[in-house]
């Protein structure tokens, strides 16, 4: 089999967990779990990776189409999201502004940036002003929101409805009066603990403090990052936070540890260096994929390079065997960014083999 363009990832797992409709979102080790159907946040963090790819291959380029087609269904009039549709494809939720929200608009402003295809570019950026309109009192939502608008401003930076919501969820995660108030060294987080996807929310202030021209937030995005990154690195590997959280006090390592951790601290050391050209940065994204290749508390590769998937979660005593959604997504974003940084031993190799 050929490698495919682009990154040079194999999005085989991807494509066995969706059909025409969108993507499953748990499976038992490779095979879809039907029963369970489809969420909106695991189809909007489909098509953020599928949209990043600079040359897709037919195959990834139909899914990012069916991807999009389905945040289009979820979306209500007023710009809110359903999030859980069943096999028996019936919506089973109400439309909102919780993190299916977010990650929808994250997923679109994507797509509107990144889409090699005119025409769903052109879709991507109409449905995500209809929700960009929406603002959510979870900062996660928001952040997630944030980084679609980030996308979206780097092809229009004037665009309005992008600047306010870069703007309202930068604000959200560091106001302004946070300034005047010293936060203690030893826990300088906005947040009592830590929760998922910590890294959004530096990223998110790294984004505006970029586009909207306020270096405060990239110095404050900057530390929280780093802070976050130190906090996470131990033995000179990736230690993160596990799906409980963690806050100071609290025994270290942890688990279980979820490859969206991983992920989003990728996506926010990638941006950190595309902003300072620091090569820590760098270094920090290719322990991110270290991590899924067995650099991590366990020394157990959280990647299978035979049928492309990511497990779904690192044990104490192992790895979560089964190879759901969300860890697929969260490996091919991580891998994604290791290989556009093309340094070091990810440079020209294919990271994960193809089957």
């Amino acid at each position: 089999m050929t490698r495919p363009a682009g990154s040079g990832l194999s999005f085989s797992h991807l494509g066995r967990l969706s059909d025409a409709t969108g993507l499953f979102e748990h499976a038992e080790r490779t095979e879809p779990r039907l029963e369970h159907g489809y969420c909106v946040d695991d189809v909007a963090r489909g098509l953020v990776v599928t949209a990043r790819e600079p040359a897709p291959e037919e195959a990834t380029a139909a899914l990012a189409m069916t991807y999009q087609r389905f945040l289009a269904g979820a979306q209500d009039l007023d710009g809110g999201m359903r999030n859980r549709l069943g096999a028996n494809l019936v919506w089973q939720d109400d439309a909102g502004v919780e993190d299916c929200w977010g990650r929808a608009l994250w997923g679109l402003g994507t797509a509107a940036a990144r889409s090699c295809s005119p025409r769903l570019a052109a879709e991507a950026l109409a449905l995500f002003e209809v929700s960009a309109a929406r603002r959510s009192p979870w900062t996660r939502a928001m952040a997630f929101a944030a980084l679609g608008a980030a996308e979206v401003l780097t092809i229009h930076l004037a665009h309005p409805a992008a600047r306010s919501l870069l703007a309202d969820a930068a604000a959200m995660i560091d106001p302004v009066e946070s300034a005047a108030t010293s936060a203690p060294p030893e826990w300088p987080w906005p947040e009592e603990r830590l929760r998922y996807a910590n890294a959004v929310l530096p990223e998110t202030l790294l984004a505006a403090g970029d586009l909207l021209g306020e270096p405060r937030w990239v110095a404050r995005g900057l530390a929280l990052l780093e802070w976050l990154l130190a906090t996470e690195t131990a033995g000179g590997h990736l230690s993160v936070t596990p799906v409980g959280g963690w806050a100071r006090g609290e025994p270290r390592p942890a688990f279980d540890q979820q490859p969206i951790e991983v992920a989003a601290l990728a996506d926010a050391c990638a941006r950190a260096h595309d902003l300072t050209g620091h090569p820590q940065w760098a270094d920090a994204t290719l322990q991110c994929a270290a991590w899924f290749e067995g650099a991590n508390d366990v020394g157990i590769a959280m990647v299978d390079p035979v049928s492309g998937g990511g497990f779904d979660g690192l044990e104490a005593d192992g790895r979560n065997e089964n190879q759901g959604a969300e860890s697929t997504l969260a490996m091919l974003s991580t891998f994604q960014r290791a290989s556009r940084l093309r340094v070091g031993d990810v440079a020209g190799r294919v990271l994960v083999p193809m089957p």
